[in-house]
């Protein structure tokens, strides 16, 4: 399982994996990535029977509703003739044993916020923005401060809130 932001990112993955692996069989993924038009998904059989490689492996990632995440599958030929179902079926079991063998974290939304403030509430703003996990992008000093911030999504209305009582 590898972590990616752009469909783009797929191609650089997959020359490494293949440069690692070169006398694997198959190189088998899917990935499913979200970007501003949707999510983007794709699933390849690297030569295996359609639909008996790529498909099992997302699947795994469609049900667990994994974004921003490549699974590849490598697989050496091993002399034994699996047949459509137990390719399916390795290849899907294997998928899910990746993922629980790693840790997920859970996707977050961000926002980008411009906010003016006096400068006697930077103090207290900074210490609210570090318990949420987000951060001063840039400052201007004039009579105020004016911040762009970025934060989580769920934040945001409590951020206006809070610049709000301030402000009045």
């Amino acid at each position: 399982m590898v972590p990616v932001s752009e469909p783009g990112d797929i191609k650089s993955i997959l020359r490494h994996l293949s440069a690692e692996h070169p006398n694997a069989s198959h190189i088998a993924f899917a990935f499913r990535i979200r970007t501003n038009s949707g999510i983007v998904s794709r699933f390849f059989d690297a030569g295996e029977p359609t639909g008996t490689a790529g498909r099992p492996i997302y699947q795994h990632l469609e049900g667990k509703d994994i974004i921003n995440c490549m699974l590849a599958v490598i697989r050496y030929f091993g002399g034994i003739k699996l047949g459509a179902g137990g390719l399916a079926r390795a290849y899907g079991n294997t998928a899910r044993l990746a993922i629980e063998s790693n840790h997920l974290i859970p996707f977050m939304e961000y926002c980008r916020i411009r906010v003016t403030m006096e400068y006697n509430q930077l103090q207290q703003l900074e210490y609210w923005l570090k318990k949420r996990d987000a951060k001063i992008e840039s400052r201007t000093y004039t009579e105020g401060i004016e911040l762009v911030i970025n934060l989580p999504e769920d934040d945001a209305d409590e951020l206006k809130r809070l610049v709000a009582k301030h402000s009045t």
